[in-house]
C-alpha cells in the first residue's frame, strides 16, 4: 500500500493510542472488576453509542441512526436531478448502508445483553439508554473539530472512528478465554466478528484519498493533533465504559508512550480499499 510520509506519520502517532484502547478491552476480560453487572453496563453503554452516538453517519449532530435518516429525507427530492444541489444516488446508498450498519451493530449487542441478563432484568430498551461523561466529552471534541476545521475535522473523525476496531478485534479474541464468563465471551466474540468488517471499512474511509487532498504540511500537522486528541479521549471513554480495568497511572503511561504500538495491517487495508473501489 503506497502512502505518503504524512499519512505514514499519522498512522505512527495513532498506533500507540490504538494499542491503549485495545489494552483497556483486553484487560477487562480477565480483570477482577468484571462481573455480570459490569458486562450488562458496558453493553448498555455500547448500545447507546450504536443507537445514539456520534460517528461517520452523523448529520446535524443527530446521531448515527437518526442523522442519516433525517438526511435521507432531506436529500430524497435532490437525487440525480442534475441541478446545482443534486445529490448522487451512490451517496444516498452509502447513507443507507451506514444506517443499516449502525443499527445492525445495536441489534447484535442488544441480543447479547438479552441472552446474558438475569430473568428479572428488562430486555434492552434503546430509549432508556444513557451515555456517560467521557463519551459526552469525546462527542463534544468531534463536534468542535468539525465546526472549527470543516472537511479536515470530518476527516479526523472518520480516521478515529472505532479506534482501529479495537473493541471488536479484542472482542473476537474473547471466545477462547474460557472461565467464569465463557458463555458471555462467546456471544460477545460472535457479535464482534460480525461488526469488525464494517468498522474496519469505516476507519479506512478516513484514509482513502487522504493523500489526494492537496493538504499542506501544516494541514497534516493539524490532522495529527486532532487525531491524537480524539484517540486520547477514546481511551478515557473506553476505560470508563468497562468500569476502569486500567488504573489512572497506567492510562497516563499510555499517553506518555509507554506501550508497544498497534501494528497497522497495510495489506488488509489495501485489499479492502481495492475491493471497495471495484464495486
Amino acid at each position: 500500500m503506497a502512502i505518503s510520509p504524512e499519512l505514514q506519520r499519522l498512522i505512527e502517532v495513532s498506533a500507540p493510542l490504538w494499542a491503549g484502547e485495545a489494552e483497556v478491552v483486553r484487560t477487562y476480560w480477565t480483570s477482577p472488576v468484571r462481573t455480570l453487572e459490569t458486562d450488562l453496563l458496558w453493553i448498555r453503554r455500547q448500545c447507546s453509542k450504536e443507537f445514539n452516538g456520534s460517528g461517520i453517519g452523523e448529520y446535524k449532530n443527530m446521531g448515527v441512526f437518526m442523522g442519516p435518516l433525517m438526511e435521507l429525507q432531506e436529500v430524497f427530492p435532490k437525487i440525480d436531478t442534475g441541478e446545482a444541489d443534486s445529490v448522487s444516488r451512490h451517496y444516498v446508498l452509502e447513507l443507507m448502508d451506514t444506517m443499516k450498519d449502525e443499527y445492525e451493530h445495536f441489534c447484535l449487542f442488544s441480543d447479547v445483553y438479552d441472552k446474558i441478563k438475569p430473568k428479572d432484568v428488562p430486555t434492552m430498551n434503546p430509549h432508556d439508554l444513557q451515555t456517560w461523561d467521557e463519551d459526552v466529552a469525546l462527542t463534544a471534541q468531534r463536534h468542535k473539530d468539525i465546526e472549527d476545521h470543516g472537511k479536515l475535522g470530518v476527516r479526523a473523525c472518520r480516521f478515529t472512528e472505532g479506534g482501529y476496531c479495537t473493541l471488536f478485534r479484542e472482542g473476537m479474541r474473547a471466545a477462547d478465554i474460557g472461565g467464569e464468563f465463557d458463555y458471555a465471551n462467546k456471544l460477545i466474540a460472535s457479535a464482534c466478528k460480525e461488526i469488525y468488517e464494517d468498522e474496519f471499512g469505516h476507519m479506512l474511509e478516513g484514509i482513502a484519498g487522504l493523500d489526494q487532498e492537496g493538504w499542506s504540511t501544516d494541514d497534516f500537522k493539524l490532522m495529527e493533533d486532532l487525531v491524537v486528541a480524539q484517540l486520547s479521549h477514546r481511551i478515557l471513554m473506553r476505560n470508563t465504559e468497562f468500569t476502569h480495568p486500567l488504573t489512572d497511572d497506567r492510562v497516563q503511561e499510555i499517553f506518555d508512550g509507554k506501550i508497544d504500538p498497534e501494528p497497522f495491517d497495510f495489506a488488509a487495508a489495501e485489499a479492502h480499499l481495492m475491493a471497495h473501489a471495484a464495486e
